[in-house]
């Protein structure tokens, strides 16, 4: 009997497009010999199902289940594809843990953990795995004055939304004149800001997911962007950024990636596909952690796409396997 799948996409932040991207890519590799596949859009006002006729169905959020044409669908798990709040942070993987049902990725306290870069550093920072690059946490009804900020920390610095991604409001501030401005653009979306010292290097992206205990890093990507940096039109303007998968480096350096990849995995108990992003310091070969994104963008051009069909691997056999691995959980 086919078990029932909720593909949830959309979402409450300015990740809305790139989740709906996903989603497409998704839906179309899933096996449908398998499952049965609702796809439901999140959003401010609605949680939906549009049927293929057009038809609209509002879900019932008391257990997280759709009736249609008098039958009640109760969802074996739930494929969730939601970059940003609420799918990202911890909420909504809250909400599921509540009603009992599986999911495939991180719960609730790891997502809400590894979803604010400050706190997620810090722990990273503490474990002793891999370098972190020095960073500052402030808040907007709590401001420091430039000068306080450059005391603490070294120009040039990123200034980044902890809690936003896609690298939306991020700036690369050089002088102490651009600071303010930087931290006044994250402010406009969020109330809190990171601003952390850059480090000069190569930037690195993996993928690692775990199966029946086995824990599994897909081959590595270099991100080389026209730009200064992996900035949000770098990410989604084609063109603007080559992604060599696997990347060119000496296997020593893949392997070292790989490895430091799964202990922060394990470190920080993740569950589902989440990809880990370092940078490779220039001259001292130092790997730093830059971050840990635990609902990965898959549409078709997405890096850990890229990395999936690099093992000669189909989408449609590593969506399968992160379906069956939800029930395990």
């Amino acid at each position: 009997m086919k078990k029932n799948i909720a593909l949830v996409a959309g979402g409450y932040s300015g990740e809305y497009a790139i989740s709906i991207k996903t989603a497409i890519t998704i839906e179309n590799n899933i096996d449908k010999a398998l499952y049965n596949v609702y796809k439901i859009i999140l959003d401010k006002k609605n949680w939906k199902y549009t049927a293929a006729d057009g038809t609209e169905t509002e879900v019932d959020r008391r257990d997280f289940s759709l009736s249609l044409e008098g039958t009640k669908i109760i969802f074996d798990t739930v494929f969730i594809a939601v970059h940003g709040t609420p799918g990202e942070d911890g909420k909504f993987q809250g909400y599921l843990e509540m009603l009992g049902i599986p999911f495939t990725s991180c719960g609730a306290i790891v997502a809400g953990l590894t979803f604010n870069k400050i706190f997620c550093n810090r722990v990273v920072a503490q474990s002793g795995v891999v370098h972190v690059s020095k960073s500052i946490h402030l808040f907007k009804n709590r401001s420091l004055p430039v000068e306080e900020i450059l005391k603490q920390v070294s120009l040039p610095v990123f200034v980044k939304p902890p809690e936003g991604g896609s690298s939306l409001a991020t700036t690369k501030v050089k002088t102490p004149e651009d600071l303010q401005p930087a931290l006044d653009a994250v402010y406009a979306i969020e109330s809190q800001a990171m601003v952390e010292e850059f480090v000069k290097g190569r930037e690195f992206s993996i993928g690692v997911y775990r199966v029946q205990g086995e824990l599994t890093a897909l081959p590595v990507t270099e991100i080389i962007s026209t730009k200064e940096f992996f900035d949000y039109e770098a990410k989604y303007t084609p063109g603007m950024t080559n992604e060599v998968t696997p990347a060119l480096v000496d296997e020593p350096v893949a392997n070292n990636i790989a490895e430091t990849a799964k202990k922060i995995y394990d470190l920080l108990n993740c569950k589902g596909i989440c990809r880990v992003d370092f940078i490779l310091e220039e001259n001292t070969g130092k790997l730093y952690f830059l971050e840990i994104n635990t609902i990965p963008g898959q549409s078709e051009n997405s890096i850990v796409p890229q990395q999936v069909r690099a093992t000669g691997k189909t989408l449609i056999e590593f969506y399968g396997t992160l379906i069956e691995e939800s029930f395990r959980q």
